[in-house]
């Protein structure tokens, strides 16, 4: 069985940091794509950033207009962990974020068929 578990959320300061992290069991995600959603109270889950890589080689990334520049995703293909470096925090930040994969590599959250349970992000001001 598939997971994906999330950490590394918490309270910090506007123009502050944190680093997230998806540990994942289950099955190899090697030419999977692993992606990172959020979502606040009262909005609709968005995607952040989304990375696939084979062979312990990072193929490509993709980020969020909103996070490019702030935000930084990799991963650790032997350890099977991705994570999120988020830097410049703002409280537009706040949210619910959520760990996922999926065949594509792609920013529509249809296309990812595990997720976790999400780690609570949020930015005071």
């Amino acid at each position: 069985q598939v997971q994906l578990v999330e950490s590394g959320g918490g309270l910090v300061q506007a123009g502050g940091s944190l680093r997230l992290s998806c540990a994942a069991s289950g099955r190899t995600f090697s030419s999977r794509a692993m992606g990172w959603f959020r979502q606040a109270p009262g909005k609709e889950r968005e995607f952040v950033a989304s990375i696939v890589w084979s062979g312990g080689t990072t193929l490509y990334t993709l980020y969020a207009d909103s996070v490019k520049g702030r935000f930084t995703m990799s991963g650790d293909n032997a350890k099977n962990t991705v994570y999120l470096q988020m830097n410049n925090l703002s409280p537009e930040d706040t949210a619910v974020y959520y760990c996922a994969t999926g065949l594509l590599f792609t920013r529509e959250a249809r296309n990812y068929d595990y997720w976790g349970q999400g780690t609570q992000v949020t930015v005071s001001s």
